[in-house]
């Protein structure tokens, strides 16, 4: 015998699905490293390649994506950006060949 579910649960919407966010590095033609997030790196990297999306590339074009990371929220690639913002040069650069090395062993 099968009962039916109680009104109340039945009207339970569901759970929103959130889209995954990144944060990303870009490399400037001048070899700086420039960080931020988006909901799709590949087509916020085309925006700052030309010209638009960023007043940093002004001074020198982003000529490659170097580093993607994913993240469950916006927030939480918010906190990640500002992490990475704080790192030493040094330590960008790791993340950028951990990535550039997880990309080439993936193919």
């Amino acid at each position: 015998m099968s009962e039916a579910l109680p009104a109340a649960l039945s009207e339970i919407p569901e759970p929103a699905v959130s889209k995954p966010w990144f944060v990303y590095l870009v490399r400037a033609e001048n070899g700086s490293l420039y960080c931020g997030i988006s909901d799709d790196p590949q087509r916020r990297f085309a925006a700052h390649q030309s010209g638009k999306g960023a007043r940093y590339f002004y001074s020198s074009p982003a000529v490659a994506l170097v580093y993607v990371e994913e993240c469950v929220s916006k927030g939480e690639a918010l906190r990640q950006e500002r992490l990475i913002k704080k790192l030493r040069k040094s330590a960008k650069e790791c993340l950028a060949a951990s990535f550039c090395l997880a990309t080439f062993n993936s193919d």
